[in-house]
Order: C-alpha cells, then sequence, then structure tokens
C-alpha cells in the first residue's frame, strides 16, 4: 500500500502531527501508518512563529532524521520558503531524498493569499521535479478568514488539481454543509484539520478523506509539561508516563534502524 492508497481506505486517514523525532516516534509506535510535521511546532520548539519563513532549516533537518522512521512522512513546508517554483521544486526534490513521501504546501505567504496562479505553479514545479511526492495543496481562505467562501475555496482548488496536485487541504473549514460541498466538488481526497465534535466516521460521510491534528499535539504536550512542573511544585498528584527505559529502548531501535540522518 502506498502514501496516497492510504487516502482512499474505508475511513479517513488520521495523520497525527509531530514536532520532533520522539513525538514522531511514539506515534509510528501506536500503529499511524504515517507521519506529518506541523511547521507551528516546528518552529516554536526553536523559538519563532509559524508562516514567517524561518522553520526550513529545520524542518528539512527533521525530515532527515525521520528517514528510517517505520512509516510514511509527510512534511509542513509553509508556502516552501521561497516565491520561486524552481527554487519550490529544487527544495523538495533535496528532500525526497529521504523517506518523504508527501508534503503541505499553503496558498499564503506571511499571512496573506498568493494568487492561484503563482501557487498552481509551484505545484507544477514540484510535480514535474519530483512526480512520486504527495502533494497536499493547502487552501488558506477559511484559514486566514480571507475570501472564505465555497465558491472562492473552489476557484483555487480547482487551480490546483489543473496543475497536479494529489491531495486539498482546507484548514479552519469545520461546517459539515460546507465539508460536504468542498468534498461532492473536487476529484481529489479532501483534507481538513480535526473538528471537535465531528468524529473521523462522520467526516468520512461527509467526503473527507484525511484529517490531520496539525499542532495541536504539541500545544497539547506543552500544557502537559507544564501540569507535570505545576503538581510537583504544589504537591499535586503527577500523572503517569511512559517508563524511562520504555522510551529509551525506543530510541535504541530507532538507532539501529539508522535513524538520526543529517
Amino acid at each position: 500500500m502506498t502514501f496516497a492508497d492510504l487516502h482512499h481506505g474505508p475511513h479517513p486517514l488520521l495523520l497525527p502531527n509531530a514536532w520532533d523525532v520522539a513525538s514522531a516516534l511514539a506515534f509510528a509506535e501506536a500503529g499511524f501508518p504515517a507521519v506529518g510535521t506541523t511547521s507551528f511546532g516546528v518552529s516554536a520548539a526553536v523559538g519563532t512563529p509559524d508562516a514567517g519563513r524561518t522553520s526550513r532549516r529545520a524542518t528539512e533537518e527533521l525530515v532527515r532524521r525521520l528517514s528510517a522512521l517505520p512509516a510514511y512522512v509527510t512534511a509542513d513546508l509553509e508556502d516552501c520558503y521561497s516565491d520561486d517554483p524552481a527554487e519550490v521544486a529544487d527544495f523538495v526534490a533535496l528532500l525526497a531524498d529521504t523517506n518523504l513521501a508527501g508534503i503541505n504546501i499553503e496558498d499564503s505567504t506571511f499571512g496573506e493569499l498568493t494568487t492561484p496562479a503563482a501557487h498552481a505553479a509551484k505545484v507544477t514545479a514540484i510535480k514535474a521535479a519530483t512526480p512520486d511526492v504527495f502533494v497536499n495543496a493547502r487552501v488558506e481562505t477559511y484559514w486566514l478568514n480571507q475570501d472564505a467562501t465555497v465558491e472562492a475555496t473552489l476557484d483555487r482548488a480547482r487551480a490546483y488539481v489543473d496543475a497536479g496536485a494529489d491531495g486539498i487541504f482546507v484548514p479552519g473549514a469545520t461546517e459539515p454543509d460546507v465539508l460536504e460541498r468542498l468534498a461532492s466538488a473536487l476529484p481529489l481526497p479532501l483534507n481538513v484539520l480535526a473538528v471537535p465534535g465531528l468524529s473521523l466516521e462522520r467526516l468520512g460521510e461527509l467526503g473527507v478523506r484525511r484529517v490531520s491534528t496539525g499542532s495541536l499535539p504539541y500545544r497539547a504536550a506543552i500544557d502537559a509539561a507544564v501540569a507535570v512542573a505545576t503538581a510537583v511544585r504544589d504537591g499535586g498528584a503527577t500523572p503517569s508516563a511512559t517508563p524511562y527505559p520504555q522510551a529509551q529502548a525506543r530510541l535504541e531501535r530507532y538507532a539501529q534502524r539508522g535513524g538520526d540522518q543529517r
């Protein structure tokens, strides 16, 4: 089964998003067949805001470190860190030498929507250089609340379909009727973020084929870490955690598979 095949199973593909090797390993060993990266988590881990073209180096390093992950890897590349389609394609080709199965690339830069033609040119260039990489074209209309209508979103998505994208990602779209209209109008798998109150089964009924956790696991992990420290400080009950020997063994198995590639 290929990474693309995972989008056509009986249920939507649930894609957990990791921010480092340890989180990716934990997701893989929990049985998830594919793991994504989160640009927010990767950026935050090195102390920079998301969506500012600052995560390129950290993302490249993480993707290389994940080359031995026992799961498909797809990378969140923001807008792919350049306005030049050739530079974008070269960067994806550089990453494609690793275990990279797919990418997300968004049609906004520094918080503003780009033109559909500009984004479509990036998609076309990537597919020409690396045809086996699954390109998930991200439509930012609902996420940024700019042109946040079904019609405008579909206009953009169709341009990316024509450019050769393999999937369409519409983060921020949450209303069932909107999701159903998007899914029914698109010939490619529709990806959305997890929606509170809508189960995977329900999202599948609406036509969604992939559900990403985005930065939620990273943000929840930070909250959990603070809760542990606060409990110790205040004399509260500390939560259970993976035992050190088990966590260490997970890293040792990864190293034996050839992990920590740089």
